[in-house]
């Protein structure tokens, strides 16, 4: 699987076939000896392979020297900065990608990889482009001159992949349509009636070649660099979690895979590799295959080495249709339609960050399309921070608990008594939507209103803003007769409360363990009676 593959996705990243099984080898080897998984099979990939074709065409032609140079620079470059996140531990920082973006990016970046090879499917020159619209006008704009011949041994190839993966799912079935592509071409001929073949790959083991370095380009390569590392990271640990849930041997270390895969990116491209990471379907395969150990990588980075070394010759009338149907068979099954159909059902919110983060990947470019999700994500999250859920609540018939009486339609609501559960953490960018609301509430009870009790089981943490909130808010309640008391604060949140002194504001007697506690207190005061009550000394002793 991983010899056509290789062959296959260094097509897509511009790069004669041998560069793809450079990058089968070396950082495979390097990953087993270095990283946490036993079964991430790490290698070229084809989002990674799109990325690096996208970024480096831009300082160079596809197929010259130059080109080759950039996209191994680019393999250092990328792996400096995968090593730097791993010491300094932020594999976190991949959390930004949200799952809309991503699946929103993924189905992108496999519709503009499927349609780049139409080119080698039909055997028409189209243009090599990141943008659909112009691959679907150069498609169509061409439809006469098809290679018929070409067409078939692609649709064919295409058919034959998919049964078997479907009826045999350990058969080698990318290998299976390469020796029979070979083997029909050789025989009938078909490379003289305009069938193209992949066509001589040099023979041997990658020699040491120290990455040329230029101040300008790696200026220009940067951007690209910093995708490819949150990218290739977050293919390499998601298929890595997942194997990991069926298994309990090990624990996959996600600061220690992004060494591992700096490393293997790094050493690779002294190797002339271009950039690699784990592969998802070959992952799935070799765990399928019973692997337990990393020596599984390494026994199939030896079997492409001999490859290198003996075979190379046999992939001479190798059809470019084949490869093509490889590439397409495995980069639509990445096309994702179940997240799609979830968020219309739950999140109407989260499906527009997908289809935005999809449309602009699709149609304007790579880094736009994951910069304006990442964009999208963040101010999403900014949004409902800033405007989080807050329910009043009633108390439940016939026992101490109090629900949303949104939710709960039979809870009692007393017209003294106003309570409020805020369901956020309490900071400078909703302080005004959290008074606001409250005195909105305020105003529906009216004249009535004599106690406003604030449930604080929700709240984590509060900043300086919220205390300075806080405490507008018990001189605007206070200034209206309307006493104020809290329950349920947690140790954080009556700390920062002590330390601040807004403690001595609200009252050491107007704190509770539970509402119930709050509304029994209220209740013996407007009938004169005393009450025991629970927080009778508020110091940091009695937090502890």
């Amino acid at each position: 699987m991983l010899v056509p593959q290789g062959i296959a996705y260094a097509m897509i990243a511009g790069l004669p076939p041998i560069y793809g099984l450079y990058t089968a080898m070396i950082p495979q080897i390097v990953y087993a000896i270095f990283g946490t998984s036993r079964q991430l099979s790490v290698g070229p990939v084809a989002m990674d392979s799109l990325i690096v074709a996208s970024g480096v065409i831009a300082l160079a032609e596809i197929g010259t020297h130059r080109f080759i140079e950039f996209a191994i620079l680019l393999a250092l470059m990328m792996g400096v900065l995968q090593i730097a996140f791993g010491v300094f531990r932020l594999g976190f920082l991949v959390n930004f990608l949200s799952k809309p973006v991503i699946s929103g990016f993924t189905s992108a970046a496999s519709l503009i990889i499927g349609l780049n090879q139409l080119k080698h499917l039909l055997g028409i020159d189209i243009e090599r482009n990141n943008k659909i619209q112009y691959l679907l006008a150069d498609a169509f704009n061409l439809i006469d001159e098809i290679s018929w011949a070409t067409f078939l041994i692609g649709i064919l190839s295409i058919v034959v992949i998919v049964v078997l993966k479907k009826q045999f799912k350990n058969f080698p079935a990318a290998l299976s349509v390469v020796i029979l592509g070979v083997l029909i071409v050789k025989i009938f001929g078909l490379d003289q009636i305009g069938v193209s073949i992949v066509g001589e790959i040099p023979k041997g083991l990658p020699s040491f070649h120290i990455p040329v370095f230029d101040k300008e380009i790696l200026k220009d390569l940067m951007p690209i660099a910093f995708t490819l590392s949150f990218i290739a990271f977050l293919e390499a640990i998601s298929i890595s979690k997942t194997i990991e849930a069926k298994h309990h041997g090990y624990k996959v270390k996600p600061n220690n895979e992004l060494i591992a895969l700096g490393l293997g990116n790094v050493i690779g491209s002294f190797f002339q590799t271009y950039p690699a990471t784990g592969g998802f379907s070959r992952t799935a395969v070799n765990d399928q295959s019973g692997a337990k150990t990393p020596l599984a990588s390494i026994i199939s980075a030896s079997i492409v080495a001999l490859t290198l070394l003996f075979l190379t010759p046999l992939f001479y009338y190798l059809p470019k249709a084949v490869l093509a149907a490889i590439i397409m068979v495995a980069v639509f099954s990445l096309l994702d339609f179940s997240v799609p159909k979830q968020l219309l059902k739950y999140s109407k919110r989260d499906l527009v960050i997908l289809n935005v983060t999809l449309l602009v990947t699709a149609a304007i470019g790579i880094k736009e399309g994951i910069l304006t999700g990442v964009i999208l994500s963040l101010s999403m999250l900014i949004y409902k921070s800033s405007k989080p859920h807050i329910a009043i609540l009633g108390k439940i018939p016939n026992t101490h608990f109090y629900r949303n009486k949104e939710r709960f339609k039979d809870v009692e609501i007393d017209e003294r008594i106003l309570i409020i559960r805020f369901d956020a953490q309490l900071h400078f960018a909703n302080t005004t939507y959290f008074k606001d609301k409250l005195q909105e509430f305020a105003k529906y009870k009216g004249d009535n209103l004599r106690l406003l009790i604030i449930e604080g089981e929700s709240l984590n943490n509060v900043d300086s803003s919220a205390i300075y909130a806080i405490s507008e808010i018990l001189d605007y309640f206070h200034s209206k007769n309307v006493e104020v008391f809290f329950s349920g604060l947690k140790g954080p949140v009556r700390d920062t409360f002590d330390k601040s002194e807004i403690i001595y504001k609200i009252g050491v007697n107007n704190c509770f363990i539970s509402i119930q506690e709050a509304v029994d207190s209220y209740e013996s005061m407007c009938n004169d009676k005393p009450v025991t009550k629970k927080y009778q000394k508020y110091t940091k002793q009695s937090n502890k």
